[in-house]
């Protein structure tokens, strides 16, 4: 049976380190913690789960830090987690039942980062999340590091679930990027992306389109974050007023692979918004015939899949007077979001409307 270190980084973690670290002690053989200088009682809280409690300068930079986290570990593999990260019982289960025949050099679990109102995942992606220890694999970039897998690699079920109290510090990453600009260090073609998406959150609008057209200049970005930056290009555009630049973006995305859920629900809000009823349904039923994977890698919205089109579709299907179709989409939404404020809506507006009929 293969053994678990599990690493962490933390500082200032004293509201959720403990929800954590109740997940991870069911299945980790060893718990290595890298303090980078909280204030508070995080360390003394993490203590009373392990002995390997580490202090670590913080340097402006994530790769160092989960480096010297990983330095540390003895066991067969080494994983992974922040600390407002949680992991349901039966996640733990299976996580348990992973180590019982793990030979895989890499294993990949997928990475619940937003839920709904009844807590399913609504943003997910898989992550290198368990690392054979005699790989020597080595975290990159001074923000949203990463490492790149390679060997054997596994993409198993369990999942885990980024369940964030609050940010700390939403300016920390721009921040740490725009220090290595200062200090004339390029950024490497990931990091550009990264780079522009930090200027998008922070409604840098204009300095984001730049960044990300710099980003897809380069002869060697990730085809995800390719189709990614031209999403969030159009967001930039439709922030902007500008519409037609917005489509031109999400078109874009089609050079880089087939079309994605995502980039079909976006260009058909935007059909939508201009009253191009017709065209807004080709794309949201377009959207519904694109296939779901997670293991292609990108960032995905499962309701892009499902649910999204098929509300959509049904408001669509309602302004060109199809009310038998319209009805038929909605009821669909419902079969996959009973309680959903949108299909109650809507089944309360044709409820409404037959009892007028009648």
């Amino acid at each position: 049976m293969a053994t678990i270190s599990v690493c962490m980084i933390v500082k200032d973690e004293e509201p959720v380190i403990s929800r954590c670290l109740d997940c991870v002690k069911s299945f980790a053989d060893e718990i290595i913690i890298a303090d980078t200088g909280s204030q508070d009682n995080t360390p003394s809280i993490a203590k009373q789960y392990t002995p390997f409690v580490y202090d670590f300068p913080w340097q402006d930079d994530f790769s160092a830090a989960r480096n010297f986290s990983f330095s540390k570990a003895t066991q067969d593999y080494q994983m992974w987690l922040d600390a407002d990260d949680v992991i349901s019982l039966s996640n733990q289960k299976q996580l348990s039942q992973l180590k019982q025949h793990l030979t895989a050099d890499v294993v990949m679990l997928p990475y619940h980062v937003a839920f709904d109102a009844d807590n399913n995942p609504v943003f997910t992606y898989y992550r290198e999340r368990i690392l054979k220890r005699d790989c020597h694999f080595q975290w990159q970039g001074a923000v949203h590091e990463t490492i790149t897998p390679s060997g054997t690699i596994l993409y198993a079920q369990p999942a885990i679930e980024h369940r964030k109290l609050h940010v700390n510090d939403p300016d920390r990453n721009l921040r740490i990027f725009e220090t290595l600009l200062s200090k004339h260090q390029p950024l490497n073609t990931r990091e550009k992306f990264y780079y522009a998406r930090e200027l998008f959150y922070h409604q840098q609008y204009e300095k984001a389109l730049l960044a990300y057209l710099d980003f897809l200049n380069q002869a060697d970005g990730w085809k995800e974050n390719q189709i990614t930056a031209c999403q969030q290009m159009a967001q930039c555009c439709i922030h902007l007023n500008q519409t037609d630049t917005a489509l031109q973006a999400l078109f874009q995305s089609f050079l880089y692979d087939s079309p994605r859920a995502e980039i079909c629900c976006d260009i058909g809000k935007i059909k939508f918004n201009q009253k191009k009823y017709q065209e807004a349904i080709f794309w949201y039923e377009t959207a519904l015939h694109t296939p779901y994977d997670l293991h292609q890698g990108g960032f995905s919205i499962p309701d892009c899949h499902d649910y999204i089109p098929y509300i959509q579709l049904c408001v669509c299907y309602d302004r060109i007077g199809n009310i038998p179709k319209a009805k038929t989409y909605n009821d669909k939404a419902g079969r996959i979001k009973p309680k959903d404020k949108a299909y109650l809506f809507n089944q309360q507006y044709f409820n409404e409307m037959r009892n007028t009929e009648n």
